[in-house]
């Protein structure tokens, strides 16, 4: 009989670490971060590799796609879990495909708008809401994104009305917020506070109830609309076993 061989530790060669959205947003950012950490503590590469598109379902379906064996890993996110509750064109079961890993970060968002809007407070920007209808778009990373439905959900509580822009991630979006194009967007806190701080940007409030550490001076929406909030949650994932499926039949 032949000597069984012992399985070479993990990671034995370079792992594929998939973002569903465009380089230079918050998932981007947490994703290069934690990558740098893991290569130099596991000794491997793990390569970050941009998938964006509707709304985060391309890159999940390629993970999906990929074989069960740690070495294609997603990094997910609240979308996810809201293309499982509202998407009924989705080609995959979401919680039966995806095996977690280990949760990674809970970010704050923030509404941020153009510096020429005259706006400088929430209580201000719902007011010119309402003074101009049908002159606010409001910019967000995908259709079905929790930067959109944080928007919507504002929209919902102040009582306004602007036209959603749905961009491939945080990065396009931002751009055209900066330029004008677009008046403002609910983003991460993570890709958006050092155009903040650089003046790029105009930050009216966080979606958290508490203030955030990185942007301190920036007061929360629900100061100005009580009982809101919403934050994005991440964590890393791998396609599932059959085991895994099965456990959670």
């Amino acid at each position: 009989m032949a000597p069984a061989r012992a399985e070479a530790p993990y990671p034995s060669h370079s792992v594929k670490w998939v973002v569903p959205y465009t380089a230079g947003g918050a998932t981007d950012v947490l994703s290069r971060l934690i990558c740098q950490y893991l290569s130099d503590r596991l000794g491997q590469a793990f390569v970050v590799e941009n998938k964006p598109g509707a709304g985060s379902t391309i890159g999940t379906q390629l993970v999906i796609s990929s074989p069960p064996d740690g070495y294609t890993l997603l990094l997910t996110s609240t979308a996810n879990a809201i293309n499982a509750s509202f998407d009924p064109t989705l080609t995959f079961d979401f919680a039966k495909s995806i095996a977690p890993v280990a949760g990674v970060a809970r970010i704050p968002l923030v509404l941020v708008v153009n510096n020429d809007l005259p706006a400088h407070n929430v209580a201000e920007f719902i007011a010119y809401a309402k003074e101009n209808p049908g002159k606010l778009s409001i910019a967000s990373s995908g259709i079905g994104t929790s930067l959109h439905l944080s928007g919507e959900l504002f929209k919902t509580m102040a009582g306004i009305a602007f036209t959603h822009v749905p961009y491939r991630g945080s990065a396009p979006g931002l751009t055209d917020v900066m330029s004008g194009q677009i008046q403002g967007m609910f983003d991460n806190v993570t890709s958006s506070f050092e155009l903040v701080r650089a003046g790029k940007l105009r930050a009216l409030g966080v979606t958290t109830r508490d203030r955030s550490e990185i942007l301190p001076d920036v007061p929360s929406i629900a100061d100005t609309l009580p009982g809101y909030e919403t934050t994005r949650s991440t964590a890393s994932a791998r396609p599932a076993t059959r085991r895994a499926i099965s456990s959670i039949s």
